[in-house]
This record gives structure tokens, sequence and C-alpha cells, in this order.
């Protein structure tokens, strides 16, 4: 019997370090173990996105594993008509398109921070936001204060994968700044309270 709570933690560890290939083997096997958790299925398919586009990959991990925790049937199925439009369902995706609010269509390549921060003020919370946002639109930032703000706020709502990613981009621009490193124990902090839970 395989203890399928280790399993799954371990199997996200790897997709969080970036090791698709062993996240996808670790998610394999709970999906051979438990062929009906859909749940299970869903991070396999987050690998294999991986493969062409990996920052779609780490924005529905990142979706999915803050939504999964109060409505999973919900988190499924949004996750499900995002992985059906990713992969051409065009008509999918307008419904999709149509559910994200106004201010972020006209502007789907790239929002400036100083809208995004309109936005999270036009949605009542930077979590609504930034799911409003995650799989159409880059956050365009222009400031160190600016990423500083934006990454902190990925960490506090629960983006750890995206907070990784924008850490780990910038790291090279920002390596000796004493805030990156706060930044990278604030999200080591995190990681180890959600696994501890």
């Amino acid at each position: 019997m395989i203890n399928v709570r280790r399993l799954l933690d371990e199997a996200n560890a790897y997709f969080i370090n970036k090791d698709y290939d062993q996240a996808l083997f670790t998610y394999s096997q709970l999906v051979s173990q438990y062929p009906q958790i859909k749940e299970y299925k869903l991070y396999a398919i987050f690998c294999d996105i991986a493969s062409e586009d990996e920052a779609k990959a780490i924005s529905l991990f990142d979706y999915f594993t803050i939504s999964k925790d109060e409505n999973l049937d919900e988190a499924i199925k949004y996750v499900e008509n995002v992985i059906d439009a990713y992969d051409g369902d065009v008509e999918k995706m307008m419904d999709i398109l149509k559910d994200i609010s106004e201010s972020t269509v006209d502007s789907l390549d790239a929002i400036k921070y100083e809208d995004f921060k309109q936005l999270i003020i036009d949605r009542g919370s930077f979590r609504i936001a930034f799911e409003d946002i995650m799989f159409s639109t880059k956050v365009a930032i222009e400031s160190k204060e600016d990423f500083f703000d934006f990454v902190s706020n990925l960490i506090e709502n629960g983006f750890n994968t995206t907070a990784y990613s924008y850490l780990d981009g910038f790291n090279e621009y920002f390596s000796y700044d004493t805030k990156i490193e706060e930044l990278y124990k604030k999200l080591e902090a995190k990681n180890l309270d959600h696994n501890h839970k």
C-alpha cells in the first residue's frame, strides 16, 4: 500500500523544482493506483503542458493547489476548461475570456503593475485580480519596488510556484539585494507551513 500523501507531496516537490519528468512519473503512480481521482490526472497533465509552455503549467498548478482547498470540484472543472481551451477549443477559450474582467481583456498580453494595482482595488483582492489575469496576461514590472511588492503578494496569496519563477528569473539582476533573500526565506517558510498542515 502506497502512502498517498507522501507520494503526492513528493510529486509536487518535483514539479515545484521543475523536474517535470520525475513529477510525471510520480503522479503517474498515483493515477495508476487511483484512476478515479481526477486531481492526480490533472497534475500529470500539468507536467505535459510544462514541456510546451512552462509558464502556463506553473500558473495552472498554482491556481489549482490554492483553489482545490476551497472547492475541489469547482477547481477541477475550471482547470479542465482552461486545459480544453489550451488544447485549441476556441469556443471554450472565448467563454473563459468573457469571465475575465473587462479591464484585463483590453490588454491580454501585458498589464502595467500600476494598472494591476487598480485591478486589485476593483476586484477586492490581490488573489482574485491575479486569478483573472494569470492565464492570459503578464504583469509588466518597471521598478524594483514594484517587483518586490508583486512577489511578496504572490507569496502571501499562495502563488508559491509563480513566486519562485519570478525570483529565479530576476535573481541575476538583484542577486546581491537583501530583499531578494528575504523573499526567498519568506517563500521557504510559507512552503514549510503548507507542508506541515
